[in-house]
């Protein structure tokens, strides 16, 4: 039982499969890994958001940006758009603001926001103290063609095809990395005397044996839920959304404008997500069916869809249900459930992928393992990522609570104290105070920082209390302003247009 981890079988492929198997595959040669998926299960696939860490993700399994961006129809995202939601007005600019990626220029050095309530409090936080919204607003593109891979002008992540990055993980893991692939179907999980898993039955490969099994199986949660039973922690009285219409549409011109951001439109019961991809968009409507018909929200999305160009002739959209929440424990004994298995809330912020990264990338870091260390280990990543689901919906429920909206019981039950994480319920008056600052948060590698909830909090409306500030501190935090407007002066003309440098990295060969 003291012998080392060396044998690992990932159930499931997809995203979550194929970069768990891919960042283990890269980083621990010693690992045999085979990953199992079934013929018989598509994958959701309408993951195409990411955070910034994808970078590093994708640069530590060792693929290139370039032939990423060639083959998965990929397009730089550099934050994300709220429209219409502080106070339903989603055609008006006044109720729009961005969380942009990059950091406000002297975050953690300066009062920015007591400086920005005294000397502009009419423009919003972000365009203050960012370059970035004036760089999205532009259209440009984050980087420049002579840009290394990876290397950024502005912080950016991506908007990628998610069916296509994962045939692209898949072939670079069984080709250049060395993993096992296994097509076939589960129809047993078989066990040790101990509890652990011994192996999974398979129709046509017989048992599969391993030293570690990670669940990557997806909302059947074949593993971590169906086997050992371990339950979900609903969360459906916080984040009501359960349901989700996904479409992708062609552009109504090939050269239309390409977001540099995930567009979030907030409606009378819900919200519409829009990614952009070089030829097409994806877009989806989000919305709780305690609060909207499926009618209702079809809808919703048609009207968004007309309203913003889409051509008449669109395919139909797909449903999508999920039961908003996460497992209880997520590792039980020799299984480690990463992606939906380990559970979901809604697509807001991309959080869903970037928890399979920090997952993932945490299984790395702990092994080498033995199988006598593995309860210890688990009980680390138990406490560490409910410690992050928690984060996470805090962050998601900070879009809602702060809303002014009052046409629909949707968003009054969003804005009632009554339905916040407690954690929210006690900072927000601290809020009132002074600006959300690293003591706030717990750990140095927090899901979210405080410069996020500064771009929510004060892009929803929220003001905290003004305090007076010294003239050298004043000083201090308009230079930070002065350098913010400097760079995007800077960066808007010197930057090429988002469409043209994917045009230019797709026509150019490596």
């Amino acid at each position: 039982m003291s012998d080392r981890v060396r044998e690992v079988v990932v159930l499931g492929g997809g995203s979550a499969g194929w970069l768990a198997a891919g960042l283990l595959a890269a980083e621990h040669a010693d690992l045999h890994i085979t990953l199992i998926e079934s013929s018989d299960v598509p994958t959701i696939g309408v993951g195409e958001g990411t955070w910034p860490s994808m970078r590093d993700t994708l640069r530590r399994i060792g693929l290139s940006e370039s032939e990423f961006i060639r083959r998965c129809q990929v397009s730089f995202k550099q934050g994300s758009r709220f429209d219409g939601w502080a106070r339903g007005a989603a055609g008006d600019a006044g109720d729009r603001y961005y969380h942009p990626f990059m950091l406000p220029v002297g975050h953690g050095d300066a009062d920015l926001v007591q400086a920005w309530l005294a000397t502009q409090p009419g423009r919003p936080f972000a365009d203050v103290t960012s370059p970035s919204v004036q760089v999205c607003e532009a259209g440009r593109a984050p980087k420049q063609v002579q840009t290394p891979e990876f290397g950024a002008v502005a912080n950016y992540a991506y908007h990628f095809d998610a069916g296509l990055f994962g045939q692209m993980l898949r072939e670079h893991a069984i080709r250049k990395l060395g993993v096992r692939h296994v097509v076939d179907h589960v129809d047993a999980v078989t066990s040790h005397e101990s509890g652990d898993i011994a192996a999974l039955q398979t129709r046509e490969h017989g048992p599969l044996a391993a030293d570690l099994f990670i669940d990557c199986s997806g909302l059947t949660s074949r593993l971590i839920g169906q086997h050992f039973g371990v339950p979900l922690k609903s969360e459906r009285d916080v984040l009501f959304n359960d349901a989700a219409l996904p479409v992708q549409v062609p552009y109504a011109a090939p050269d239309a404008p390409l977001a540099p951001v995930t567009v979030a439109t907030a409606w009378a019961k819900g919200w519409i997500w829009d990614i952009g991809l070089p030829t097409r968009r994806g877009v989806g409507c989000v919305y709780s069916r305690a609060h909207a018909s499926d009618d209702e929200a079809h809808a919703a999305l048609q009207a968004y869809l007309d309203a913003t160009g889409a051509p008449a002739e669109r395919p139909a959209p797909r449903s999508l249900r999920f039961d908003p929440g996460y497992r209880e424990q997520f590792w039980v004994r020799n299984c480690v459930a990463i992606g939906l298995s380990s559970g979901f809330i809604e697509p807001l912020e991309a959080s869903a992928l970037a928890l399979v990264e920090l997952s993932a990338q945490r299984l790395c870091d702990e092994l080498p393992m033995t199988r006598a260390a593995m309860p210890a280990v688990a009980r680390r990543f138990n406490e560490d990522f409910r410690y992050r689901w928690a984060r996470v919906i805090d962050f998601l429920k900070l879009h809602y609570a702060l809303s002014q909206r009052d046409d629909s019981p949707y968003w009054r039950a969003h804005r009632d104290p009554a339905t916040w994480p407690e954690r929210l319920r006690e900072l927000l008056p601290q809020w009132r105070l002074r600006a959300p600052a690293r003591h706030d948060f717990g750990r140095i590698d927090e899901v979210f920082p405080s410069a996020s909830y500064q771009y929510v909090l004060y892009g929803m409306g929220f003001r905290p209390d003004t305090q007076p500030l010294s003239p050298a501190k004043l000083q201090a935090a308009q230079a930070c302003f002065d350098e913010a407007a400097r760079q995007a002066r800077r960066f808007v003309p010197a930057l090429p247009g988002h469409r043209s440098l994917i045009d230019h990295i797709k026509k150019t060969e490596t």
